[in-house]
Parts: C-alpha cells; structure tokens; sequence
C-alpha cells in the first residue's frame, strides 16, 4: 500500500523541483535574452535582465558571417548518422549479451564503460595522425566514425538493460516456430523494445549534437557542425557576448525542439522496466 504524502510535503518537494528546473533552465533563458541585446547591453553593469533595447542585429550579422545552413546540415548528417550506425552495431551486440552471456560478458560490459573515463585528449594525437593519413579530417564521414566508436558504449550499455527487462520465454518460442537469429532480432526483439530503442535514439543523438572536442579538433570548415560555428564566435579579438549568444541559440534551439516533442517517449524509455 503506498504511503500517503501530506499536502506540505506535496508543496515542498514541488517548490524544490520548480526552483532546481529554474536553477537548470536559468543560463539558456540569459543566453536567449543576452542573443536579443547589442554588444553594450550584453557586458552593462548591472546586468539587464528584461529592460533593455530588444534587437536582432547579432542574428543578421551572425547569419551574414556564417553559413548556419551548411554547418546545421553537418550536425544533421554526423549525429543521426552516428546514432543510427551504432544502433545496427549495438543490437546484435547487446541481444548476445542478454540472451547467449557468457563468464565474461559482465567484464566485457564494464571494459567498455570503463572507456569512457578515458580523457578524450589521450588519444587525441594518434586518432588525428590516422585521420590526417586516411584522408578523412575535416569530412563527415570521419566524425560519423569517431563519434560512432565514442557514443557505442553507450548505446550497448543502454540496449542491454532494455533487453534484460524482455522475457526469455517469448524469443525461447520465436525459435520454436521456426523463426531464425536475424528474425528474431528484427520482428521479435526489436518491436518489444521500441520504448528503449526509440529513447537511446534520442540521447545518443543529443550527445552527438553536443559533442565539441573531437568535431573541433577533427574539423576545419567543410564538415564542421554547429559547435564549432558556435566556436567561431570566440576570436582574440575578444568575446562578442550578444553575437556568440545568438549563435549559441541558433545551434541549440534544433535540439531543444526535438527534445521538447520527443520527452514523453524519451522518458518513458529512460524508465523503461523500472516499474514492477
């Protein structure tokens, strides 16, 4: 029976919650406002949070400067493209080692999460000189591969605990009807875990948006995403705080869109099997 919550303890805990979602959202709503002021309003001391001159001046002049359609277009490619290719890579992947395990499929399991705490910057230089000797720098095709190999831990890490949750029995009596290991997979596992499936989708595409270090340091201007059009924005010259501001609004504004429309199932993957 669950226990009942007194309607003080309901006010709290819904006060905690708006004020940390507050706490969270606050930097990307003054990032918006500062988009929207002139380079003077931008460093004014106080800072001024409603009450200023409202213009789009740093969006035509940062439209005029870059080509955003091109460097959008390059996220596009690089971070679904990424996701989709470790998605065909990590299936397989994680059905073996939820369904055929073996003694060492939990060391497995932890080596390749243990790959993430690597720095980046380790193996910066010997990823870049193979790069620069299979002529893949500054090309789409050669941050697809990197962040493919990056976000696949993940992906095989998040797929396997989805396909823990699936009963054994019911592939058990796919094989029985005569189904065989790719149809299994593809009209058996598959629709059961669309849930989670469709929420890896989602996170590893937004960390593949997000992802700077490897798309700054791997690319110059043909394949360069929206990070480094945000980048372009810092010069010796100095921080142009209203113009690095808009720019920084017109490259995270298409994945807050996305994950705006896609938070019910994102949530609902990301909880996928945690109620009994």
């Amino acid at each position: 029976m669950a226990r009942k919550v007194s309607t003080r303890r309901k006010v709290v805990m819904t006060a905690v919650a708006w004020a940390l979602g507050i706490l969270i959202f606050f930097p990307i709503l003054w990032t918006f406002l500062t988009s929207f002021k002139t380079e003077a309003d931008a460093i004014a001391s106080p800072p001024q949070f409603l009450f200023f001159h409202w213009t789009t001046q740093s969006y035509a002049e940062v439209q005029s400067r870059s080509n955003y359609l091109n460097h959008f277009m390059n996220s596009v490619i690089i971070s679904f493209g990424s996701t989709l290719i470790g998605l065909v890579i990590a299936i397989p992947a994680a059905w073996a080692m939820a369904f055929s395990p073996t003694k060492r499929t939990k060391d497995l399991l932890m080596w390749m999460l243990s790959t993430k705490m690597m720095p980046p910057v380790g193996a910066l230089i010997p990823i870049y000189l193979m790069f620069r000797n299979s002529g893949l720098l500054d090309s789409r095709s050669g941050l697809v591969i990197v962040l493919t190999l990056i976000n696949l831990p993940i992906i095989v890490w998040m797929l396997y605990t989805y396909f823990k949750e699936i009963p054994g029995e019911i592939l058990e009596a796919a094989r029985m009807d005569g189904a065989s290991l790719l149809k299994e997979i593809i009209y058996v596992l598959t629709p059961m875990a669309v849930p989670g499936i469709a929420s890896t989708l989602l996170l590893n595409i937004i960390l593949a948006w997000n992802e700077a270090f490897w798309t700054l340091n791997l690319s110059a201007s043909k394949a360069a995403p929206l990070t480094a059009f945000i980048a372009s924005y810092s010069s010796p010259e100095g921080l142009f705080y209203a113009k690095l501001s808009a720019a920084s609004t017109m490259a995270i504004a298409p994945i807050l869109i996305l994950g705006w429309f896609s938070q019910k199932q994102l949530v609902r993957g990301l909880t996928f099997g945690a109620v009994k």
